[in-house]
């Protein structure tokens, strides 16, 4: 209870961040989060939602110049997400230490998330459903891959609102200079640092809108944009993660994590980059969503969809068919009961004739008499 009390303090109250050499002094003020029904509400996780959900949304609405199916895509998607987690949680802790298997899961509310590992846990776990619901790997690759910036843009907007992810001191007359609450309380009064979440985010922007036109226009083979992504991604954190001062750190060693993946992702991407580029041009290979393994595939899917909607349509023909027996005893319950009135109408009419003429006798005789 006192460390849910200490969050919810966290979250209500005011804070600032301040770049004293943009528009003549530029100061924003706001909560850190809000609370809904008692429960605190970061605006990080907020906005890793909201981009979790254009990621996607700008992904389903491409899907069929990729060649995916979208049901499909939307569970490889979904279990992607939770292996991203679990990959993201788990490559901080490793390199952050610290950390045992109770409170790999119990302390995730005060931080502790890694891109990468997100990465590297969702592409892992992507992989496997791929195969399991019969996704073109590479295809899911490329698109994917364009969600991810959009995902990571709106995601280091969250930094900005912890405070958190900044750099190195800098001039004191840089434009982008910032300071804040958090910040001045963890630095040196009056220093201005680098606003790295800043960097990165208009990074994954640009890389986004870059790679948007290039998948409709340039790409010509399965997993280009995906290599594309691991070359502007690389290129832009390894020199970003320079300029941070809380990065992750191989043991003793003092090389940052990340920026070794973001160089090995960078080289190795450019040239598998080229390479794949050489071969598909030299031997013609088409991509997925134009080859005949796919136009195989859709026939697949629709006669799978067919059989599907037979069984459920002779389900309910079933089902309507003996709604139909019931009602036609119903209706010969119904007629012969009807039958049964009339006899019985009939019956009562014959009884009256009958009485009707014993009378005329009787007077005839009456009147013999």
């Amino acid at each position: 209870m006192l460390a849910l009390n200490h969050i919810a303090s966290a979250v209500t109250e005011e804070l600032e961040v301040q770049f004293p050499n943009l528009f003549d002094g530029l100061t924003i003020t706001y909560f850190r989060g809000f609370e809904l029904f008692g429960i605190p509400i970061y605006w990080y996780g907020v906005l890793i939602a909201v981009g979790v959900v254009l990621a996607y949304i700008y992904a389903h609405m491409r899907r069929n110049q990729f060649g995916i199916d979208g049901d499909r895509m939307f569970d490889v998607v979904f279990v992607a997400l939770i292996g991203g987690f679990f990959g993201a949680r788990l490559y901080y802790c490793i390199f952050a230490g610290g950390y045992d298997f109770i409170t790999f899961f119990t302390d995730i509310r005060n931080g502790g998330l890694a891109i990468y590992g997100g990465l590297i846990g969702a592409l892992l776990v992507g992989v496997v459903m791929c195969k399991l619901r019969k996704v073109k790997i590479l295809a899911m690759f490329d698109i994917a891959s364009i969600g991810f910036l959009i995902g990571q843009c709106m995601g280091r907007l969250g930094n900005f609102v912890n405070q958190e992810c900044y750099g190195a001191a800098t001039a004191p007359d840089y434009f982008l200079g910032m300071t804040g609450t958090i910040i001045s309380s963890e630095v040196e009064a009056e220093t201005l640092v680098h606003p790295c979440f800043l960097y990165e985010s208009l990074w994954c922007l640009l890389g986004f809108a870059l790679l948007h036109f290039y998948s409709k226009k340039l790409r010509s083979y399965d997993g280009e944009i995906f290599l594309l992504y691991c070359v502007w991604y690389g290129l832009g954190r390894f020199f970003i993660e320079g300029l941070r001062t809380d990065s992750l750190y191989i043991g003793e060693t003092g090389i940052r994590v990340s920026q070794l993946v973001a160089a090995i992702a960078f080289f190795a991407g450019l040239v598998l980059f080229i390479a794949f580029k050489v071969i598909t041009e030299k031997k013609q290979i088409p991509l997925w969503v134009n080859s005949e393994a796919w136009a195989a595939q859709q026939e697949e899917f629709k006669k799978l969809a067919e059989e599907k909607a037979a069984k459920k349509a002779a389900k309910e023909g079933k089902a309507k068919s003996i709604l139909a027996e019931d009602a036609d005893e119903v209706t010969l319950d119904d007629g012969e009961s009807h039958e049964d009135e009339e006899d019985s109408d009939n019956g009562n009419e014959d009884d009256e004739i009958q009485a009707e003429d014993s009378s005329d006798d009787i007077n005839d005789n009456e009147s013999e008499e």
